[in-house]
């Protein structure tokens, strides 16, 4: 016995549209909430052609917010951003448009903000070694850039 609920291409539409409207999405986490609600695959070309011509839905508008997001308040580095971009199947045109969302002294304030919080939190680690792997792999979970993670690194003398 199926016991999901139905809907009608004019619920489905609604549903989207708020959906949508509450906050930025990307074309396939759309299409994979149409497809957890049984709406066949013309159907699901319609809605989000629907979502598109009505602007709740934009790729651009979705990439800058998620870079904007992620960098002020997770302090994700541009890998990472870009990574979680092409995952969600973000074009490298839209995934240029976003990266130009975080300012590059920003950006960098924010890194060595970032890397001497963590450095902080390591004082009680006697071993250079661990201390610099620490910091580089705390660095690169996060996305920083390699040549940014080695210069900080480099800077521990003791």
């Amino acid at each position: 016995m199926n016991t999901h609920k139905t809907y009608t291409v004019e619920e489905a539409t609604r549903r989207m549209e708020r959906y949508c409207a509450y906050q930025e999405r990307c074309h396939k986490e759309v299409r994979q909430k149409l497809y957890e609600m049984q709406m066949i695959p013309v159907t699901v070309d319609n809605i989000i052609d629907h979502l598109l011509k009505h602007n709740f839905l934009n790729e651009t508008r979705f990439a800058q917010a998620y870079a904007r997001g992620k960098f002020r308040t997770k302090k994700w580095g541009r890998n990472r951003i870009v990574n979680e971009l092409k995952f969600r199947e973000i074009s490298k045109f839209n995934i240029k448009i976003a990266l130009k969302e975080i300012p590059d002294a920003e950006y960098y304030k924010t890194f060595e903000i970032l890397a001497d919080k963590r450095l902080l939190q390591l004082a009680g680690e006697k071993n250079l070694q661990k201390k610099r792997k620490k910091l580089a792999d705390y660095l690169f979970y996060r996305g920083w850039e390699p040549e940014l993670v080695y210069h900080k690194v480099n800077e521990i003398l003791k």
